[in-house]
């Protein structure tokens, strides 16, 4: 017959199911949150629990947001992809390195993104090859105006 968990039981499952996530990758509090509820912590230890690891600096919304947002502008996403990404993971402020990028480095990355996939011809003729490499940068992300700018690109 099986005991009773007790609450410092549970307590200390929570503590160790949420620092070995914390030891893979960065989680936001939200995901964290979830993660623990998923496997049937009861939702105020769920609160202790991370509300220590946020004291010890373990946990932090911001730093998470940091890494999410650099490690998304690698892959090739923009800025309203990111943000939205983030904002479905509990992080409702942009990033430091996301305010840094102009909205020229912005087209840059998104002609950067254009070449790699389509390469840079031009398109002033090819309304259907346009319109779907717009609907690509758009999905990526990036503003209307970064797509624009992206799609008059061409190389000589």
């Amino acid at each position: 017959m099986a005991k009773p968990e007790n609450q410092d039981d549970q307590e200390y499952k929570a503590r160790a199911t949420a620092l070995r996530l914390l030891a893979r990758r960065e989680h936001s509090r939200l995901e964290l949150s979830l993660k623990l509820r998923q496997r049937k912590v009861p939702g105020d230890i769920i609160d202790t629990v991370l509300d220590d690891y946020e004291k010890e600096g373990w946990l932090n919304d911001d730093r998470f947001a940091d890494v999410y947002a650099r490690q998304r502008m690698d892959l090739g996403y923009g800025p309203l992809r990111i943000l939205g990404e983030l904002q479905q993971r509990g992080v409702h402020n942009s990033p430091e390195c996301l305010d840094q990028m102009t909205e020229e480095d912005w087209c840059q990355q998104a002609i950067r993104l254009r070449e790699k996939r389509f390469g840079l011809t031009d398109l002033s003729e090819d309304w259907d090859e346009k319109l779907r490499q717009a609907r690509f940068l758009n999905r990526r992300g990036y503003s209307a105006s970064q797509v624009e700018r992206a799609l008059e690109i061409r190389s000589d």
